[in-house]
């Protein structure tokens, strides 16, 4: 970690170096998440050094007040930070503090008083079911490569079929896609595993790359590669799905991770079950898979309001 761009006293840049450690180790949080609090308690150290007119040590945190916790959030948001990221400076700043509180070394109390911003109501934006399967479609792909073309159908046909996130369908090995598999052992967010059926489809789909691809890696390394051979990184999938919203006429909301979105939306059309996407999508709490039930609604709304002679 960052700790030589950071401005403390040693005693507490050592207890945020085993806080990190800790969340790493027992937590499992993910890399990014990780990388987050990390930058946060790096941006809450520097501004508390010219807040309180020196490098902060573990007695300052003992005695801050809601206040000093306010007054950082305000000076992000003057530096553009919005509710979003503002929510997550305070939940990293909770986790460090109640991390301090449970080593005996201060009270955690300020940071219980400081209320998180109000968060913006948002929708997923998924693709209509047509846009999703042209999307995905080898033929679309705008790939000079065949071998490339059909790596970039597999992985975004893994991403509609599957409702995998990015990172998860590149991180899939040989031995996870190999022959005669008919379901996925996926590792999410903070560790977590599930189950994922593979549909007809999803198979062809990646026997074609399989097929074509002029790499075999081993059964433990990423089954997509780059152009060079390496792992493919998920910036060129972002890149192709670029591409294809100009060449199908696609919304800049049309993006890989949008598609995991149409999945959810197009399976609870469908009649799907809250908690059965809950768990294919691997959602820790069901409130995060409810925010399909408004995407759904809103459709429903807007076909009434085309076709309802009353509406």
């Amino acid at each position: 970690m960052s700790d030589i761009l950071t401005i403390a006293a040693p005693d507490l840049l050592q207890h945020r170096v085993e806080w990190l450690d800790n969340l790493a180790r027992e937590r499992r949080l993910s890399a990014n998440t990780l990388e987050a609090y990390e930058r946060d308690t790096r941006q809450f150290l520097s501004f508390l050094t010219g807040h309180l007119g020196g490098p902060p040590r573990v007695t300052d945190i003992h005695t801050l007040r809601p206040a000093d916790l306010r007054a950082f959030l305000a000076a992000r948001r003057r530096e553009g930070s919005g509710a979003r990221s503002l929510g997550r400076h305070l939940a990293g700043l909770r986790s460090f503090l109640h991390y301090l509180e449970r080593q005996g070394l201060v009270n955690a109390a300020a940071a219980g008083a400081v209320r998180a911003p109000r968060q913006p109501k948002s929708l997923p934006k998924p693709l209509s079911d047509r846009q999703a399967l042209a999307v995905v479609g080898q033929d679309a792909q705008l790939q000079e490569e065949p071998w490339i073309a059909a790596r970039d159908a597999a992985v975004l046909t893994l991403l509609y079929g599957c409702g995998l996130r990015i990172s998860e369908a590149l991180a899939l090995t040989s031995r996870d896609l190999e022959a005669g598999t008919s379901s996925l052992r996926v590792t999410g967010k903070g560790g977590k595993v599930r189950i994922v059926p593979l549909l007809p489809v999803v198979v062809e789909a990646v026997a074609a790359y399989r097929k074509l691809c002029p790499y075999t890696p081993s059964p433990d390394q990423p089954l997509f590669r780059g152009a060079r051979g390496g792992p493919l990184q998920p910036a060129i999938i972002q890149r192709g799905m670029q591409k294809l919203r100009g060449a199908l006429g696609l919304p800049d909301t049309a993006t890989p991770h949008a598609l995991r979105h149409s999945f959810a939306t197009h399976l609870l059309a469908g009649g799907g079950d809250l908690r059965t996407i809950q768990e294919l999508l691997g959602h820790a709490s069901l409130s995060t898979t409810q925010v399909y039930t408004g995407v759904d609604t809103l459709r429903l709304l807007e076909v009434y309001d085309r076709a309802h002679p009353r509406a």
